[in-house]
């Protein structure tokens, strides 16, 4: 049965290097801490299984292994071009990954292929447990919101796909401040476009490394640890972990 919000924090690991624990927002009391907006990567909202079935298709028993090698290729990009200073944007970066874990793969990925495989990318439909959550949220009044390495493009076209419309009040892609996560200004966008306090903003994961940083940066952070992923070595832990959205309600109202 999953603790109350404030038992969850109380018993979080705090941050190792001292700089980390320095930038931490400074505690508050209870009754200014408590959350006032969540908001999301498109992953723990948008099912992207059916990727991996586009894959199979296209290429059988070699789909899996595309797939893997494709979204891994896909993150490393980011990160390499946040390092690198060279900014595209997250469709570039997803495409970009394609090409390569075919290439490396030695799979003949036609136009056609690539077209669509970039394409599902637009019409991404919802995990189950989203609607009741989000919907439950709502009713609480707080407000919700995108904070995405998605372009915004992505995620309208599968908020409309997956019959999310009106559900989130900020759609925030990082392609606003023209780097990725887990590069601070990307988090920043959440404060600056609700005007909150971090501590007011819980932020939902999907990997495991966003879910450090958002941490890093000072969001209180749910991890929607959809894949059973381990988690990362960062020095720091997520707030709560959920394999889905469906206790994420009361975690956030409680």
């Amino acid at each position: 049965m999953m603790r109350s919000r404030r038992d969850v924090l109380r018993s979080s690991c705090g941050l190792a290097a001292s700089t980390l624990a320095a930038a931490w927002p400074k505690p508050v009391n209870a009754q200014s801490t408590a959350f006032k907006a969540v908001l999301f990567d498109a992953f723990p909202i948008f099912d992207a299984t059916p990727l991996a079935a586009l894959s199979r298709e296209y290429f059988g028993e070699r789909g899996e292994e595309l797939t893997r090698l494709w979204r891994v290729r896909q993150f490393e990009y980011t990160w390499l071009r946040n390092a690198g200073q060279r900014y595209a944007d997250f469709w570039k970066v997803t495409e970009d990954a394609l090409v390569f874990a075919t290439t490396a793969l030695k799979l003949d990925l036609t136009q056609q292929k690539q077209q669509a495989m970039m394409n599902a990318y637009l019409r991404l439909r919802a995990w189950p447990d989203v609607k009741p959550a989000l919907a439950a949220l709502r009713q609480h009044g707080l407000r919700l919101g995108f904070l995405s390495n998605f372009t915004e493009r992505m995620l309208r076209s599968s908020v409309e796909s997956a019959d999310l419309g009106g559900m989130f009040d900020v759609v925030l892609s990082t392609d606003r401040v023209r780097c990725f996560k887990p590069d601070p200004r990307a988090y920043q966008m959440g404060v600056d476009a609700l005007g909150l306090r971090r501590e007011q903003i819980l932020f939902v994961a999907f990997a495991g490394w966003d879910a450090s940083g958002a941490r890093w940066f000072g969001y209180p952070t749910y991890w929607v640890n959809r894949l059973g992923s381990p988690p990362e070595a960062l020095d720091v832990a997520a707030n709560a972990v959920a394999k889905d959205l469906s206790g994420l309600p009361a975690f956030a109202t409680s």
